[in-house]
């Protein structure tokens, strides 16, 4: 039996793996179906601290695993299929093999969902991205297209203005899903003007509010 189980290998699952093996309770890490998390898609990686040049994702995310592992955590490869956390030692299964532990730590974090265009996958970090907060700064000055119509797209649009000329929201609804709030943060966006104008092909709506420095699409 372990005394710790860290399920996910992202930044949390790396710093929990850290904090547990230097308190000596040798904890075993369960990488997950994205090992490394979405850190692991990135390419440069420049609000981190303690890295004023940038470091790359990937790189970053290793780095931390293998400080991990220098205080005795282990990493293992897999995914969790089930769990049973009704008593005392909780166990989990992993890949067919159940695993008990005195303390479970679940930092499975988020994945993108994605288009599952085939090019997709090969522009990651050359265009395509899954996170605006890490990447925005790459697109200054340019156009920028948010597919999704839900809260979180509308945050990310939002954001996105700082850095893009041109922001537009593209979704398969007529409508937005988005909570009235961040659907009034992103119509109110200073930077942005002028009313919707609604354009559809087949499932496809897509609507844009122009400026001359950028848009923020409502």
């Amino acid at each position: 039996m372990r005394n710790v189980i860290i399920v996910g290998s992202g930044c949390a699952g790396n710093t929990a793996a850290i904090y547990t093996a230097r308190a000596g309770l040798k904890p075993l890490v369960i990488s997950g179906h994205e090992p490394g998390g979405q850190l692991s898609l990135t390419t440069e990686v420049e609000n981190f601290p303690g890295f004023p040049e940038g470091i790359l994702g990937p790189v970053l995310v290793e780095n931390m695993k293998k400080q991990a592992e220098r205080f005795g955590a282990e990493y293992m490869q897999g995914v969790v299929e089930e769990s049973d956390l009704s008593r005392r030692p909780f166990r989990i299964k992993v890949d067919g093999e159940w695993l008990e532990c005195r303390t479970l730590i679940i930092a499975s974090g988020a994945s993108a969902r994605w288009l599952g265009l085939p090019s997709e996958q090969k522009l990651i970090g050359h265009g395509v991205s899954s996170c605006a907060t890490c990447d925005g700064f790459f697109y200054k000055g340019k156009k920028i297209m948010v597919v999704g119509g839900g809260d979180s797209a509308m945050e990310e649009a939002n954001f996105l203005t700082r850095f893009g000329e041109e922001v537009t929201i593209v979704h398969r609804r007529d409508e937005f899903r988005a909570s009235k709030i961040m659907l009034d943060r992103c119509r109110a966006n200073r930077r942005s003007s002028g009313s919707p104008a609604p354009s559809s092909r087949r499932s496809t709506t897509s609507r844009r509010a122009t400026s001359q420095a950028s848009s923020c699409a409502t």
